[in-house]
């Protein structure tokens, strides 16, 4: 079986619904870190010299290759990331190996088996 990473860079107050979506999706999990920061094309207003830009959080999701895609676009969707400037940002690569998801992969070969 292989695998996709996708990465989700969103909005701390977006995370809830988005890994809902993710899992309505097909993905079986989420690894969750808090309290990044980033910058896009038009740096974020400070007030006296305070940042006033959002918490964002990084969403990572090992997802099953043929299901990839298909959540990659939920999460877009979900997050408004293609309609919204600043809304987040999502992108999948290749993984090469995975270990511990040995526990999954029965779930995920009935899922694919479905999906196609």
């Amino acid at each position: 079986m292989r695998f996709k990473l996708i990465i989700a860079f969103v909005d701390d107050q977006q995370t809830p619904g988005i890994i809902r979506a993710a899992r309505d999706a097909g993905a079986t999990g989420v690894t969750l870190i808090n309290h990044a920061r980033g910058e896009g094309i038009t740096p974020k207003k400070t007030f006296f010299g305070l940042n006033l830009e959002l918490q964002r959080d990084v969403l990572l999701f090992v997802v099953e290759q043929h299901l990839a895609r298909t959540i990659l676009q939920t999460l877009a969707e979900v997050g408004e990331f293609d309609h919204t400037p600043g809304t987040g940002i999502a992108l999948q690569i290749d993984v090469e190996d995975a270990v511990g998801v040995a526990h999954q992969i029965q779930s995920l070969s009935e899922k694919v088996e479905d999906a196609l």
